[in-house]
């Protein structure tokens, strides 16, 4: 490890996997809660159609996946609230066009099609600083909105319709909270690409859930997580050269599996001793 940190690039990663830990931990913790989770995972496909973009107009595909994601955010948000369709109907629709739309603008982009590796299955040994700087900013960013906003975000996420008796907007906190969402999505790609993301924003609040049911000790210990599987996957990608984002997701998933027995085989520990004639 500590030659490892000689290294400019992995101590970028490093900073990565810090940052996006904290982002997708807070953020996953409210899409876990609300259960929105499909949300999430169409605005992310939608984000290939801005990638697509990005090459084709000679942009950074980042921008561009930033731009279909937030307009994708909203557009679910708006067709599931304002327009007589189903929220996953609404889903399916932005997901499909998204993905079809990156193809159609990579296939027009003139010379020879993009390797795309990076932002399907993630690089984050590749991140630059300017990406670091901007999801280092997003972190505070949803740090300290959830921080003020603790109590607010909690009516929304569990009660919306005693949050309207509160006299609380919540359709205002609904966009920007969207808007959080599809900025966490695009600037964690690096890290796990946009095939791999949604399990950084669900796996580790799933493992922290495990254990902790309150929102705020489920939100920290999502970020521990998902830090600690960011370091075990890219080291497990330095040392057998495999893909960092798969490996990341690999790691946090063995995680899961690791403390889902652990749990399994405690309760079953305590029932027996609480139990005494089971024993006989």
């Amino acid at each position: 490890m500590a030659d490892l940190l000689q290294y400019n690039f992995f101590i970028n990663a490093l900073l990565a996997a810090l940052f996006t830990s904290i982002s997708c931990g807070i953020i996953g913790t409210y899409i876990v809660s609300k259960r929105i989770v499909f949300i999430s995972g169409g605005i992310t496909h939608t984000s290939f159609g801005g990638v697509g973009l990005g090459y084709f107009a000679g942009i950074n595909p980042l921008i561009g996946a930033a731009i279909f994601s937030l307009l994708s955010a909203f557009g679910i948000e708006y067709m599931s609230k304002k327009i007589a369709i189903r929220e996953d109907s609404a889903i399916a629709i932005m997901w499909s066009f998204g993905m079809a739309l990156g193809i159609i603008f990579i296939y027009l982009t003139p010379g020879y099609a993009p390797n795309l590796m990076s932002y399907l299955f993630g690089s984050i040994l590749t991140v630059s600083t300017g990406e670091i700087v901007l999801t280092g900013i997003l972190a505070i960013v949803i740090l300290a909105f959830f921080i003020i906003f603790y109590k607010i975000i909690l009516f929304i996420a569990f009660d919306q319709e005693f949050s309207h008796t509160r006299s609380i907007p919540v359709g205002f906190f609904n966009y920007l909270i969207m808007a959080l969402i599809a900025l966490t999505i695009v600037l964690s790609i690096k890290v796990a690409g946009i095939i791999l993301i949604l399990s950084l924003l669900t796996i580790p609040q799933a493992i922290a859930n495990l254990f902790v049911t309150d929102f705020k000790k489920i939100a920290i210990w999502s970020v521990f997580i998902g830090f600690s599987g960011a370091m075990g996957g890219l080291m497990g990608s330095w040392y057998l050269d495999i893909p960092s984002g798969a490996s990341i997701i690999f790691t946090l998933v063995i995680l899961f599996l690791i403390f889902r027995t652990y749990k399994s085989l405690f309760l079953k520990s305590k029932q027996s001793k609480s139990n005494p004639a089971s024993q006989i």
